[in-house]
């Protein structure tokens, strides 16, 4: 589902009711980079500290390999008038981009083997109707990709190999009429493990969670409580382990839908979660351990629990607010400084960034 030019971000963190008072909150570090570019930035994946990638309109994408210090920006070549709407860092050489452009067949799966030298094209779509929202992955070279539903049907994809796509439709659950998914910066879809992964719908009478526990072989929807209509739903999804999970969304029509649920049941019960302070709607969210858990110690949950959440704003989509929580949406702190961004994600709790309008990115530090 095509989707408004312009999000806003709120940080999440998790422990109890209590954290504030029994506990010194400290905010997020934030650090401004330069990322070479004015184009708008939509996704980020961070590999490690020191390798991210991420991408946005007229075909472009950013890599830094030292953590933020220096950025290379470039065009794909032949993607000039496309939006890379998801990127997937794997390494300093290996990444795949997700494009949406006007026509049937702008719709893409890019993947470069030499740090963006070269890029190949793995996919093209040719289903007309489909819109391809978001991709994920367990394993370099494993992963799905999911489109809105068409005639009933969502056309989702899956790679075992890292080179070819094939079609998992059959295995799908059966769309409600009009469902789709939100293009939320690469986060309406979200792989955990091996074989776990979760879809956030909306655009129907009930916004819900699809799930699967063994890769995409079968899977399970599920209803969650937030608001659903052709303009809100479920938009974005994670987990932290294959149990504990949140969902957010909102209405993009409205200014003061912002919502979102956890769940501890591994997506099939949804419990909302105190009103995020911020206006629009959620569009993106990230568990703030990252990929790895090298910066505390063993047995220390609290980073496990923490969630960055982005938002819009309507009507202009072009405004933002922050915010984090310590307990998983119970209590929330502003961050009024963070606006004008479309997403963030985590390597570690020291290493997470922002990415957003005219090249901007941000490094948050917990």
């Amino acid at each position: 589902m095509l989707k408004r030019s312009l999000a806003i971000f709120l940080i999440t963190a998790s422990a109890t009711f209590g954290f504030a008072q029994e506990h010194e909150i400290h905010q997020p570090k934030l650090t401004p980079q330069k990322s070479g570019t004015t184009q708008l930035l939509i996704s980020v994946s961070p590999v490690d500290s020191r390798v991210v990638w991420a991408a946005g309109t007229a075909g472009t994408y950013v890599v830094t390999t030292d953590g933020g210090e220096t950025w290379k920006a470039a065009v794909v070549p032949g993607a000039e008038n496309l939006q890379f709407r998801d990127v997937q860092g794997v390494s300093d050489k290996v990444a795949y981009l997700m494009s949406i452009g006007g026509n049937t067949t702008d719709f893409r799966i890019y993947k470069t083997v030499d740090g963006g030298a070269t890029w190949t094209i793995q996919f093209i779509n040719e289903t007309v109707n489909a819109f391809y929202d978001c991709f994920a992955f367990w394993a370099p070279r494993r992963g799905i990709a999911h489109s809105d539903s068409v005639s009933g049907v969502f056309p989702d994809l899956r790679t075992t190999d890292g080179m070819t796509w094939e079609s998992i439709a059959a295995n799908m659950p059966p769309a409600l009429p009009g469902e789709a998914s939100f293009a939320a910066s690469g986060t309406c879809v979200a792989t955990q493990g091996g074989r776990n992964a979760w879809v956030a719908t909306g655009g129907s009478t009930i916004a819900r969670i699809l799930a699967t526990r063994d890769g995409g072989d079968t899977w399970n929807a599920y209803d969650t409580p937030l608001v659903s209509s052709p303009s809100a739903g479920a938009i974005t999804v994670a987990f932290r382990d294959p149990w504990n999970g949140m969902v957010a969304g909102g209405d993009l029509a409205s200014n003061s839908s912002a919502d979102a649920a956890t769940s501890n049941d591994g997506g099939r019960t949804w419990t909302l979660t105190n009103k995020p302070p911020v206006p629009g709607t959620i569009f993106c969210l990230s568990f703030v351990h990252g990929v790895g858990h090298h910066d505390f110690e063993e047995g220390d949950h609290d980073y496990d629990h923490a969630v960055v959440i982005t938002a819009e704003t309507a009507p202009n989509l072009d405004t933002g607010a922050a915010a984090w929580t310590p307990d998983e949406g119970n209590t929330w702190f502003a961050l009024p400084q963070v606006s004008g961004f479309w997403a963030v994600a985590f390597a570690t709790p020291k290493s997470g960034w922002f990415v957003g309008n005219g090249g901007q990115i941000l490094k948050i530090s917990f």
